[in-house]
Formats: structure tokens, C-alpha cells, sequence
């Protein structure tokens, strides 16, 4: 009994004491702190972006045109001259300079201001065919001209290919009186330029169709068909106060067709 009147003791004296103090508001739990939004981060620009390695390419297989094979085509030889015959060309001296014979060619030499000298080889005539002559000049230079003379008619019509010592070539044609150019002068790389040098000049003449070689080098075309016949010879012309010579070597004459 006294174990229980001691406890209620205890009860109502700690009921006194509570009520002798003010009342405490509980402490305030911590509240957690607000965090700063989330940045998405952004991306850094790149100014020269590395370039990708680029994927191989197939290669396709580039097929190369041929060059136009422009050599002439000729079939079996008509007749060769070596110059040994000295009725077959015309020769003399005139106020131009002489023309005559030497070993195994023709020889054409100028001695005067412009003057102008050429010879015909006797009994020829040609309508088609393919000719090849050599040309040598030994005095020449600047303008000076040389060449052949092709289609040559009774009444001396005739086509006339010229090589001059600076390296150029044309094409001249004297038809009824009257002179023309049908290939006015053009530079040419195929011509060795002053003397003494050495040219090969090469005409192949089908109907209206001539075509001009130097050195077996093509050089043009022409297409005429006013001189379809005559006869073949060889001219020097000084373009100066000069003395020109030029020796005429070699002439090959050959039927048209394939080799």
C-alpha cells in the first residue's frame, strides 16, 4: 500500500511542476536546402570540325581515243627520180640565176633581188597520187621560199607548196590568170628554220582532196577541184636582196591505196 500512495505522490508533484514553467515550442526541424536547378550543359561548338576520312571512291578505267593516224596511205611506186638525168628537168641561166645539175640533184639557184626560178620535169603527168621530194637549201633566210609545184597545166596553172626559211608554209594557187591563196602562211614546226637544213616534202593528191606533209608531219588540207591533172616541178623564190639555192633530191611518186 504505501508502495502505491508513494507513486501517486510522485504523479501530482510532477503535474505541479509542469505547471510553473511556460510551455517551449518543439525545435524546429531542419528543412533541406534548395538546390539549384539542373543546367543542361551546352555543347561546345566546334569551328573546324576534323573532315571524316572519306570512303574510297571506286576508280572507273579511262579509255584513251587514239590519235587520228593522219601518215598518207600510197600503194606501190610509179617511178623514182634521182636526178641524174639532165634531159628530164628543165635547166639554163636566166636573169633570175641558173639551174642545173649536180650529183644526184637539182640545184636552183637565185641571184637576184626577188627573183624567182623553177623547173619542170618533162613528159609527167598526174591526177592522183602520192609524191615525196627532198629539199635542201643551202643560202637562205628570212622569207625566202622554195617548194614544189603540183597540177601543172599547158597553159601553167598549177598549185604551188611553199616552205619559207623562217619556218612557215602556205599553200598558192594560179588558176586563169589570176593567183591565190587557197592556206595563206602559217608557222610550222616541222620546218628546220634557215641553211643549210634539209626538208622531206610529201603531196597527196585524190580528186579535189590534197593533203600536205613536211618531214611526215601533216600539215593541212585542201579541198579544189579546178586542177585535177598536170604536171610536177620545183621552185626557189628570194623574198630579199639575198642569193637563195636550194638543192632538189629524191623524188619518189607513188599509186594511191593502201600500203
Amino acid at each position: 500500500m504505501r508502495r502505491i500512495h508513494l507513486a501517486v505522490l510522485l504523479v501530482i508533484l510532477g503535474t505541479a511542476l509542469a505547471a510553473c514553467y511556460p510551455l517551449q515550442s518543439p525545435a524546429p526541424l531542419p528543412t533541406d536546402t534548395p538546390l539549384p536547378p539542373t543546367v543542361t550543359p551546352t555543347p561546345t561548338i566546334v569551328w573546324f570540325p576534323p573532315t571524316p576520312t572519306p570512303s574510297p571512291v571506286p576508280t572507273s578505267t579511262v579509255q584513251v581515243t587514239p590519235t587520228a593516224d593522219t601518215s598518207p596511205k600510197y600503194g606501190s611506186l610509179l617511178f623514182a627520180d634521182s636526178f641524174n638525168n639532165p634531159n628530164q628537168w628543165s635547166t639554163g641561166v636566166n636573169g633570175s640565176g641558173s639551174i642545173a645539175f649536180g650529183k644526184d640533184e637539182l640545184s636552183l639557184a637565185v641571184n637576184r633581188s626577188g627573183g624567182y626560178l623553177s623547173s619542170l620535169r618533162s613528159g609527167t603527168k598526174l591526177d592522183n597520187f602520192y609524191a615525196e621530194i627532198t629539199a635542201s637549201p643551202t643560202l637562205c633566210r628570212g622569207g625566202d621560199e622554195y617548194g614544189l609545184l603540183l597540177r601543172v597545166s599547158p597553159g601553167m596553172d598549177f598549185y604551188r607548196f611553199s616552205l619559207t626559211c623562217d619556218g612557215q608554209t602556205r599553200l598558192d594557187k594560179y588558176y586563169q590568170g589570176k593567183a591565190s591563196s587557197p592556206h595563206g602562211l602559217a608557222s610550222s614546226g616541222s620546218i628546220p628554220r634557215g641553211a643549210p637544213s634539209q626538208s622531206r616534202l610529201g603531196v597527196l593528191a585524190n580528186g579535189r582532196d590534197l593533203n600536205f606533209y613536211i618531214n611526215s608531219e601533216f600539215q593541212f588540207t585542201i579541198h579544189d577541184a579546178s586542177l585535177p591533172v598536170g604536171g610536177i616541178g620545183v621552185f626557189a623564190h628570194s623574198n630579199g636582196d639575198n642569193a637563195v639555192t636550194v638543192n632538189f633530191s629524191d623524188l619518189q611518186v607513188y599509186q594511191l591505196g593502201e600500203k
